[in-house]
Formats: structure tokens, sequence, C-alpha cells
């Protein structure tokens, strides 16, 4: 985890904070209603309430004949700074609109100059639209090295409306954010001057903006969920990146065991650096789904095409999208096995949210992951009880991983490896949740890479995992924890006084980076109806590790602040 990591694993927590106190602001709290089966690119996941634009191919399983068990809490991600798992299962999608009931202000201060603030504004639940504003700010002045020459920031604001026409639904979201970070990863003892932080500064920018149309009925014939958007993303070195893009998710019920469904994605993407390049990418997934008593069956075909070229990948790319499940307890306990395979976009927009740090001018491009095997269950062996479990084998071409730049080790080129990368990964997570008042849970993933030419699987850690809780007392001190673990992945440094003046590359030499141990806690404590105070510490074990190489995170720091709701 890195300083960047660090703090961001600051803001992930703080998030999770808000949304402790956020849930008393609201007085309510949203629900799960089912769970999906996703394999994802890697990525970032970012803050957990940050928009994430990724692409995925989802694995859903099959409909119960009954209401599936109900949970009350949100879901726990691991930190949006730190690296996520290349294939992430089974996660729990919330209500998309939970009720609401007003709005709230939030503002905290903490150790290293650390600044906070959130003032979210919505409308009341309505029948006729929703609209609403949310401003993020969280900043560090100073930073585990060299105090201001490893500070960051980030703002963002993000403003969304709908309208309810009937079945029709029509809405709108527009985000906008400035991050500042520092390439603080040099040798302080072989400089002979510290540099200024604006000579290691890097800023991004970023905006999106997407136009959606859904149809709400449960009970239509044809379901559709259809989005047009752009994404905009520079940064300090001038770089550009413009994606135009669609999706779409359809289906169309035949009868009652069997309907068609059509997802498809299109994204252009114009990059610009020391080149101008475009990356044209579509993919269509079209499936016929049948239900046969307890038995549920898909079969498909996703087509995809990229423009991509780096390295012997094929541009073109057919895959088998097949799936069965048997509800071997109705209710309680699904097994499920599929057969798949997509081409997953990559991005500059996404990649700089799990890596600020990355060096100018690298490449990218977007993984073919396919064929892909994967089989699992997901069970309800008790009232709020959740227990899932899964394995995926995959074969990956053009897998990024991160890697530090020979030019300049305080930054990270992308490096893929020549031939394709098989992966091994083995999922799973335990809920439990009682009625809003207590909730304990544990999910972890195992990844195991088999690269080829590259000398390691460079900033991808083999095992990750959090254990999370929570406890209400009496809806006056919400109480929370998490505990995250990352096992020790690799990097590389460079033998000194091997560059000649034209930065001739010397000889790498690989490097372990440090195993992350992080200690989270928070309390909320309610002083009047629309009044209350919060504490949160991180890395409570002040152990600055360095989750990417070079780059320490922040010791022990803590933030305390106040949340008003109206």
């Amino acid at each position: 985890m890195t300083n960047s990591s660090k703090l961001l694993a600051a803001a992930a927590l703080l998030t999770a904070t808000a949304h402790g106190t956020d849930a008393w602001a609201q007085k309510t709290r949203g629900k799960i209603e089912d769970a999906e089966i996703e394999i994802v690119k890697e990525r970032v996941n970012e803050l957990p309430e940050a928009t994430r634009n990724f692409e995925k191919v989802k694995v859903e399983a099959p409909a119960k004949s009954a209401e599936p068990v109900n949970y009350s809490f949100q879901d726990f991600r691991l930190p949006a700074d730190k690296l996520n798992p290349s294939v992430r299962v089974l996660t729990i999608r919330q209500e998309e609109l939970a009720p609401l009931t007003g709005n709230y202000l939030k503002a905290a201060l903490g150790n290293y100059g650390t600044a906070y603030g959130r003032a979210y504004l919505h409308n009341t639940r309505s029948e006729a639209g929703s609209y609403g504003l949310d401003f993020k700010h969280l900043s560090s002045a100073n930073g585990p090295v060299d105090r201001r020459n490893s500070g960051q920031s980030q703002t963002s604001l993000g403003l969304n409306g709908e309208t309810y026409q009937g079945p029709l639904v029509l809405g709108a979201k527009v985000d906008v954010g400035r991050e500042r970070y520092n390439f603080y990863g040099y040798n302080g003892n072989v400089l002979r001057e510290l540099p200024k932080a604006d000579s290691i500064k890097q800023v991004f920018k970023r905006a999106a903006i997407k136009v959606y149309a859904r149809n709400r009925a449960k009970d239509a014939a044809f379901q559709y969920d259809f989005g047009l958007g752009f994404n905009y993303w520079s940064d300090f070195y001038n770089a550009r990146e413009s994606n135009v893009y669609a999706t779409l998710r359809s289906g169309y019920t035949l009868g009652e065991t069997s309907r068609v469904s059509v997802n498809g994605d299109v994204s252009f993407i114009s990059h610009k650096d020391s080149l101008t390049v475009s990356r044209p990418f579509v993919q269509v997934t079209p499936a016929y789904e049948l239900t046969l008593d307890r038995l549920a069956l898909s079969v498909g075909a996703t087509l995809g095409y990229t423009g991509d070229t780096i390295g012997n990948a094929r541009q073109f790319n057919a895959y088998p999208a097949v799936r069965a499940a048997y509800t071997v307890t109705e209710d309680k306990f699904v097994a499920y096995a599929g057969l798949g395979g997509a081409i997953q976009r990559v991005t500059m927009y996404d990649l700089t949210t799990e890596n600020p740090w990355l060096a100018p001018n690298v490449r990218v491009a977007d993984t073919r992951r396919g064929p892909t095997l994967y089989f699992g269950f997901q069970a309800a062996p008790a009232r709020a009880l959740e227990v899932n479990g899964r394995v995926t084998l995959s074969n990956d071409r053009n897998l990024y991983f991160y890697n530090n730049s020979r030019r300049d080790s305080s930054k990270f080129d992308l490096v893929y490896d020549k031939k394709a990368t098989q992966l091994v990964n083995v999922h799973g997570e335990i809920i439990y949740n009682a009625a809003e008042q207590f909730r304990l849970g544990f999910k972890a993933d195992y990844n195991g890479y088999n690269v080829k030419t590259l000398a390691k699987a460079f900033h991808r850690p083999a095992f990750q995992s959090v254990l999370f809780g929570s406890y209400n007392f009496y809806d006056k001190l919400l109480v929370g924890g998490e505990l995250y673990t990352y096992s020790s992945s690799y990097g590389a440094g460079y033998k000194p006084g091997s560059f000649d003046p034209a930065y001739i590359p010397g000889a790498q030499i690989v490097r372990p980076t440090d195993t992350v141990i992080d200690l989270n806690l928070r309390a909320d404590y309610r002083i009047m109806e629309n009044l209350s105070i919060f504490a949160l510490g991180n890395n409570l074990i002040g152990r600055k590790y360095e989750r990417f190489l070079n780059y320490p995170v922040k010791g022990i720091n803590v933030l305390a602040g106040v949340t008003y709701d109206f």
C-alpha cells in the first residue's frame, strides 16, 4: 500500500464511516436484494462510493422461486486504492434507490494536516423523480516522506437526476474531479538536494457524463438498460484520454421458463500523449436462458473486437458463454458452473485510480480474458448468514502488471507478459448480519499468476482479505472496524551506476514489497437528533509498509469530525 494508497485507504475508511453516519442521517438502510457473480478486470476499485466504469463479464445466478435472503448493510470492499483481485465474484448488490429522508454535511480534521468534507444534498423519495448532489474532499498537507513532498488531495463533485414516466426511467449523471499526488518514491539518500513538491507533482482531472434509460416494470416481458456516456481524463504531463461509450443490458421473456438476453458494449477511445492512439472496442453477448424446475441453463457466446495491437493478442475474439446452476435447497444452497470469457476494457481513467504514480507515455491494452472456467456455490445456511465460494481458472492475454520504470524507479510502467498468463482465483466470503445491529464478515481471495516472460507478477499480491464488523448500540453509538491483509508482491530496482547519460537501462533486481496488515477503527456517536460526532483511526498498527515499491504509507493517522443532517 503506497502513500497514495494509504491516503486513499483513509478515504475508504472515511467513506465507510460516512456510510455508518449517513445511515443515521437518512434513517434508512439499503437492502441487498440478490447476489451477482462477476468476473471483472483488475482495478479499482476506488473509494467505496466512487463511480468506477469497469466493463465486466457478468454471470448471473439463477432466479430463486422465493424471495432471497435480505441483508441491510452495505457491501464492504477492499479499499479502492489497493489493487483488487483480478476476479471478484459474488459481490452483494444494494438496492438501486434506497429511501431518502434528508441531507447531511460532514467535516473532519486529523493529523498529517488532513481535512475531510462531504456534502450530500438530495430530494426525498418521490414518484416523479430523483435528483441530488454529492461533494467530497479529502486532503493531507503532509505525508510519510519529507512532509509536503508526499501530500495528496482528492476533490470530486457528482450530480445525478432521474425522472419516472410510468415504467420508463430516464436519468443522467455528471461527475467531475481533481486529484493531486507527488512522486515521492525517490531515494533521498543519494540526492544532493531534496526535490520541491511542485517539481514532482502529478495532477489528474476527470469528467464523466452519462445518460441512460431503463425499464423499471419488473413484470414486463422486455427488460432493458441502455446508457450513453463520455469520460475525459488528463494528467500533468499533457496526456489526455477521451472515451465515448454505450452499454446495453436487455432480456426478453419468451415464456414462463425461457428468455433471451443480449448484452453489448461499444467504446471509442482517443488517447494523446507523445503519440496519438485510437482504441475502438465493441462486444456483444447473446444468450438463451432456460429454467427447468431447479436447474437454470444459459447458452450463448461473447463476440468482441478491440483495436489494440500491443503484443500478438488477437483483435477479434469469440468465447463461449455457458452456465448452469442447480438449486439444491430452495433459498439455502445453489451450486453453479460455467465457461466464459470476454475482452475487458482498460483505460487510463481507471488505471490511475489504482496506481496514481504511472510513468508518462505508458501503453494501454485491453485484456483478453478467456476461455474462463468457474464453479462455486451460494448458501444461506441460517437466518442472516450468507456463505459464498468460487474457483475461477482463466487464460489471459495482455493482462497488465505494474513495474518500476527503468528510467525513473519512482514511477511505474505497464508491463505485459508476451505469452498468455494463467490465473487461478479462489474466492470465499462469509457474512452475518443481525437485524441491522450487528454485522460481521470475512472475504478473501487467492490469485495464482503463472507468468512466462516476466520475472514476477509485479505488484499483484497472491492473497488479500478483509475482516470487518460493526455494532449499533441503541441507534446512539455505532462502532466498527476493518482488518485488511495483503501478501507481499514484487517490484524492481536497478543496480546503481548502471545508467549511462542516455538512460540505458541497468540490470533489474527483483525486490519484494511488504506484507500489508492494516487495522482501521471508527465510532459514530449521536449527540442529538440532527447532530453526531465521529472519529476514525487508520493503520493503527502503525507499520509504514510499501504496498507499491518505494512508496511507504503514512503511519497511524486519525480523524475526528461532526455530521449534521437536515
